[in-house]
């Protein structure tokens, strides 16, 4: 069995989005607009943006003054 290349993944993923993207093309309209919505992968409800992906421990100050070359 031989290793996989980085060319082989490629490969792999390109056929994932593809899948998906067909999956996608055999539901009707609002069955598209739901399975693109953003979801729980718990309980299925609705993730706003505010809700997920914020790091409450990130401070914005700190960031932007590393960003400016600002010792701190």
């Amino acid at each position: 069995m031989r290793e996989m290349k980085e060319r082989d993944y490629l490969w792999c993923i390109l056929n994932l989005m593809l899948d998906d993207e067909e999956a996608l093309g055999q539901l009707c309209p609002a069955c598209r607009a739901e399975a693109l919505e953003g979801r729980c992968p718990g309980c299925g409800s609705i993730v706003s943006q505010q809700e997920g992906g914020h790091n409450a421990a990130f401070d914005q100050e700190r960031f932007e003054a590393l960003g400016r070359g600002a010792a701190l």
